[in-house]
């Protein structure tokens, strides 16, 4: 039997979807003269921002999807528990890629899903997002070090956490990862995926 109420999980459900459609890359880049819809890959994400608009405004991107993230995490877990923060944790990637208010047309989830990481599994989240920074580094694939990042998570909550049910959640939030990358990894299949630099488009 659930701990609390099927409506609590329920509400938290909803709420974190709505929370996770409201898109910092569309504010940001609208109030520095830009549509992000346009330009560039004409996605949502940090990464998008930081090339086309500026690199400022590409981590301002980053830090409020990753707040966004972790609020949904934190007020849920304070309310209803852990169970309640993972189901808000998925819902909150899940508005962020594709948010009823923008046609479902959203991002790829990756910042959101650091924040959900962290907030519920510190060192797991800080170390996969530490790996993520090692292989973007390494290799200027954006996409390579977001999945990478996704990979390690699932790893290391599973090994320590279990499978069922925190386990399982890190490999949904997987899943969804890969899903929005879909051309990405084709393109990188390809060879032309483009490499990460700090350097605006013209």
């Amino acid at each position: 039997m659930p701990a609390h109420p099927l409506w609590k999980y329920l509400v938290a459900a909803v709420a974190a979807y709505f929370l996770g459609c409201i898109s910092s890359g569309l504010l940001i880049s609208r109030r520095s003269g830009h549509n992000i819809r346009r330009e560039g890959s004409r996605n949502i994400g940090a990464t998008n921002v930081m090339r086309t608009v500026g690199t400022a405004e590409g981590l301002l991107t980053f830090l409020g999807d990753f707040a966004k993230a972790a609020l949904a995490v934190l007020l849920t877990k304070a309310w209803i528990g852990r169970d309640g923060a993972l189901i808000a944790g998925l819902m909150v990637v899940i508005g962020h890629n594709w948010p009823v208010t923008d046609h479902f047309r959203g991002g790829k989830g990756i910042s959101c899903t650091a924040g959900a990481a962290v907030c519920l599994f510190f060192w797991q989240g800080a170390a996969s997002c530490a790996f993520f920074l090692l292989v973007a580094f390494l290799t200027r694939y954006v996409s390579v070090a977001s999945l990478a990042m996704c990979a390690m998570f699932t790893l290391l909550v599973t090994v320590s956490e279990g499978f069922w049910p925190c386990g399982a959640w890190a490999l949904a939030l997987t899943v969804l990862a890969v899903w929005r990358h879909k051309a990405n990894i084709q393109r990188l299949l390809k060879g032309t995926e483009n490499r990460f630099s700090f350097k605006k488009k013209g």
